[in-house]
């Protein structure tokens, strides 16, 4: 693991001087470019080493390195998912490359379900806590001891001084963002009504297929993690469920952007 992510950083730094103050991962339906003052340099996920490929309609699958005020942001527009076959380590092999290039601030975004009766379809939430129910963990083997500790804590996964910079700018621009516990199943399929109700029962608000690796590996990490969902369906109670296709994800996703990038950009030119 140590060699590849070596040669990844060397393949990364032959191709930018940018060192990365923030990470971003983008998810189902997101592929704005608008926190970019100027774009660096765009690279194929198929061109970098160790890399795997999305095979998802909707994600680029490319690696967008730029400045917005004098800070660098390498922005991952599309992610790999556990259901397309790939292993949690493939899965969070990005967020590793970030760690040892140095970025200390990562924020993931995702599409997902919701679960909360309270949270309507195209509203963004901010993501407080996670359930992991993927029959895996990106932490199973060996400890690399380099990377992180054995046992990491993970009772402020979703770092709470930055959730609290997020709501001060919710306030501001007059938007109410609220706050939700995601749960993660392997996926692909969508869930049952009775899952829906399980999930409900199991105290989440919202469900999705990512995210989740990312943060434990992130925490291992010692990088500052901060989870936005753009809910792109109702969930719960069941008279709610109506039948969803992935485009009608992306096309809600779509219908959040502004917003999230509004939250992004305040944060990013007066926190980060």
């Amino acid at each position: 693991m140590l060699n590849k992510l070596k040669e990844t950083e060397k393949y990364l730094k032959s191709m930018t001087d940018f060192k990365p103050d923030l990470a971003i991962v983008f998810g189902s339906g997101l592929s704005s470019e608008e926190l970019f003052d100027d774009i660096d340099i765009k690279i194929p996920y198929k061109d970098i080493p160790h890399f795997k490929v999305s095979t998802v309609q909707n994600h680029k699958g490319e690696l967008v390195i730029g400045k917005r005020k004098n800070k660098t942001i390498y922005l991952f527009s599309g992610r790999m998912h556990y259901y397309e076959g790939y292993s949690a380590q493939d899965v969070t092999y990005p967020i590793r490359v970030m760690q040892i290039m140095g970025a200390k601030n990562l924020i993931l975004t995702n599409a997902a379900g919701g679960i909360n009766p309270d949270f309507n379809a195209g509203d963004v939430i901010l993501l407080k806590d996670h359930i992991n129910m993927i029959p895996d963990h990106p932490l199973r083997g060996s400890n690399i001891d380099a990377l992180g500790t054995r046992f990491p804590d993970m009772s402020n996964a979703y770092n709470a001084k930055i959730r609290k910079q997020f709501l001060e700018i919710a306030k501001k621009i007059d938007y109410n963002l609220k706050q939700g516990i995601y749960l993660a199943l392997q996926g692909p399929s969508l869930e049952t009504p009775a899952e829906y109700s399980m999930i409900y029962r199991m105290g989440s608000d919202l469900i999705g297929m990512s995210t989740v690796f990312e943060t434990i590996v992130a925490v291992h990490g010692n990088m500052k993690v901060t989870g936005f969902s753009m809910v792109s369906n109702e969930c719960y109670p069941p008279e709610r469920i109506k039948e969803t296709s992935h485009q009608d994800v992306v096309n809600k996703v779509k219908e959040s952007e502004p917003i999230l990038m509004n939250l992004l950009r305040e944060w990013i030119d007066n926190y980060l």
